[in-house]
């Protein structure tokens, strides 16, 4: 029996998202996720493909428990993690370093490497070793690839990654841009080399990845070479929660002046910032809402978010100097007209324009939404994070087998 699924988790601090896919077509088995774990009350949804879902309340203490739950969930439908089809579990990393530049099966190596990056991700990074170990545990047997967010940028060039900080402070700590959400920049910008039908190689790319978290990545060639964000994930454009791009001296100021600790302002501009600081909301269907009532604080954050993403769009067609497209994608990239056409409103002498109707089409295809004859495509890509995940997992796993 040929072994063509892939499991594709990706642990969080309190939950665990989950996909099964069949690579031999890239179709989702089932999919589901477990949340509130160690909490008293605990919810595992799952979703069988073609079937209804199921939901679970209860207490799930653990990790350990959780993927067990998940696992149960699973052979109910036929889909054990016992199964000889299954070929190998892929696990989202969000912090790879410099070291990891590709998917890389797991060893005692690679976890401790993983370990020794918690600092520069101490939120994700636990999370993720906890996912590790607990499969591990339940599949000793099969290969466990780790795939990181951050390997797709390890392609930018030093003058894009280095921060014009001291050298020798910058690498004791290894401080430097590493970027995110990069297996969601591979995707897409794939993705939109395909619309165009050409291949990834021959277009320049880019990409907005436009969640409650978000970034922008200029792709030339299929290889990254510029992203907004950094160190962490609260670099670059304004987020839900997330401040962005911020003169360091305000953290200063805020410890003098302020009386706040590092910890306060932590939580300031990683949870209290960019939208939801601005007006109180972070979800850009409320926030366009209260716009079309009036409320000029919405407005006001709906400009300044907007002005953000003008300005990254601006620069990375400065730095890549020819732009074949700008694709939207995540959830307020793929839903959210509106800021699709304030996005690049004003650019025409760029080649930028959107068509108002092409725009206002909701869809789960890829598309464009620009006029026929547009000098640069702009493009809706839908992401996919857990099939490029499980395609860079299969391909490794496959790949070692052919050369054993």
């Amino acid at each position: 029996m040929t072994s063509s699924r892939v499991l594709v988790l990706n642990s969080g601090s309190s939950s665990v998202k989950y996909q099964l896919l069949d690579m031999s077509d890239g179709s989702r088995l089932a999919m589901g996720l477990v949340e509130r774990i160690g909490e008293e009350t605990s919810r595992l949804k799952h979703t069988p493909a073609g079937g209804a879902s199921r939901e679970w309340n209860g207490s799930i203490a653990d990790h350990d428990a959780a993927l067990k739950a998940v696992a149960e969930e699973l052979s109910r439908d036929g889909l054990g993690l016992d199964s000889p089809e299954l070929a190998a579990i892929g696990h989202r990393v969000v912090h790879g370093g410099k070291h990891f530049t590709e998917p890389t099966v797991i060893d005692d190596a690679v976890l401790a490497e993983i370990e020794r990056l918690i600092p520069v991700a101490p939120l994700h990074n636990p999370a993720n070793l906890t996912g590790i170990r607990t499969a591990q545990a339940l599949r000793p047997d099969l290969p466990q690839v780790a795939v990181f967010d951050t390997a797709f940028h390890t392609t930018m060039p030093e003058s894009a990654a280095r921060y014009a900080i001291d050298v020798e402070t910058a690498d004791e700590h290894r401080i430097r841009r590493y970027g995110f959400h990069g297996t969601s920049h591979a995707y897409v910008s794939r993705a939109t080399a395909e619309l165009l039908g050409k291949s990834p190689e021959e277009v320049n790319v880019i990409v907005l990845h436009l969640g409650n978290g978000a970034s922008a990545s200029a792709v030339r060639g299929g290889r990254c070479v510029d992203t907004s964000m950094g160190l962490t994930p609260l670099e670059g454009l304004v987020m839900g929660t997330r401040s962005g791009d911020m003169d360091p001296a305000v953290i200063f100021h805020l410890m003098r002046v302020g009386g706040m600790s590092a910890d306060e302002i932590d939580t300031l501009l990683n949870k209290k910032s960019g939208l939801i600081g601005l007006c109180g909301d972070n979800d850009m269907r409320e926030i366009r809402r209260r716009i079309d009532e009036g409320d000029e604080s919405a407005q006001l954050a709906f400009d300044i978010y907007i002005h953000r993403l003008k300005k990254y769009i601006g620069a990375y067609y400065a730095v890549l100097g020819r732009v074949d497209a700008v694709a939207f994608t995540a959830g307020v990239g793929e839903n959210a007209s509106p800021v699709r056409e304030a996005a690049v409103a004003g650019l025409e002498e760029l080649g930028l324009v959107v068509d108002g109707e092409l725009n206002a089409v909701r869809s789960d295809e890829p598309r464009l939404i620009s006029p026929e004859h547009a000098r640069v495509a702009v493009a809706v890509v839908p992401t996919d994070e857990e099939l490029e995940i499980a395609t860079q997992t299969y391909a490794l796993v496959k790949g070692s087998e052919n050369l054993t």
